[in-house]
């Protein structure tokens, strides 16, 4: 059994509206680019697919897309968008779930690796990844660094998000090597709603392990979706390892 929290019907039915940013043609242009790009004429599986943010418009693209997803409530959004036929989606967990058939790429975008809150699910993840790539296939996961250096000694929380609709930030177990973020989004009548939610975060050297462990090679790790370096000053990477070809 997975240790995902599990995504109710209301947060469903309002993901699309919290994220128009990470739905704007800035956002997934270079991401549907990059992702077209690696998975060529072959098949791609995307892990917890959601909403279909991603997967419904790289479909778009004529990519071959099939999705894994774990919470209901958010595949019935999808659903809205695209059929069974078009774009088929297993109800399960990412890190024990399989579909029929071989791809060219899999991939996990904005850090929902983390959802995974411990490692063995995580190292289960890479595994099922390589379990449904063909030889010389990829793997892909876009994952923010962890931003524990603004934690000084005596800081319980660092933002992420000062915004008029929205307040966020995250508090950290560093034992357990978890974070929670804290979400207040303004409602319609001028009051907050708030959420959490918590996630096992990981250093790009320990998804390397990770992908080692699985048998895959580390191709290359960008700092974002248009091809920029990954430098130490990079908030997050987008990460490739493929199977030996």
């Amino acid at each position: 059994m997975t240790s995902s929290e599990l995504w109710t019907r209301a947060q469903a039915d309002r993901y699309d509206t919290g994220e128009t940013e990470m739905s704007s043609a800035a956002v997934l242009g270079p991401t549907l680019d990059l992702l077209a790009e690696l998975a060529g004429d072959g098949r791609a599986l995307e892990f917890a697919i959601g909403t279909g943010r991603v997967g419904v418009p790289l479909r778009g693209r004529g990519v071959r897309v099939a999705g894994i997803e774990l919470s209901e409530p958010m595949l019935a959004v999808l659903r809205r968008k695209a059929g069974e036929d078009a774009l088929p989606v297993a109800l399960g967990d990412m890190a024990t779930t399989v579909v029929p058939g071989e791809f060219s790429l899999v991939y996990l975008v904005y850090n929902t690796i983390t959802n995974l809150l411990t490692q063995d699910e995580q190292v289960e993840c890479f595994r099922n990844a390589a379990r449904h790539l063909r030889p010389g296939g990829r793997f892909v996961i876009e994952l923010g660094v962890p931003p524990l250096r603004f934690l000084p000694p005596g800081q319980v929380a660092v933002p992420f998000d000062l915004s008029e609709g929205h307040l966020g930030f995250d508090t950290f177990d560093l034992v357990e090597q978890t974070l929670t973020s804290h979400h207040f989004t303004r409602d319609g009548d001028g009051g907050y709603r708030r959420e959490q939610s918590r996630h096992r975060y990981a250093w790009p050297a320990e998804l390397d392990l990770m992908a080692r462990i699985a048998g895959l090679s580390l191709e290359r790790r960008l700092g974002d979706w248009d091809g920029a370096p990954f430098t130490q000053d990079s908030a997050k990477h987008v990460s490739v390892w493929r199977t030996p070809a």
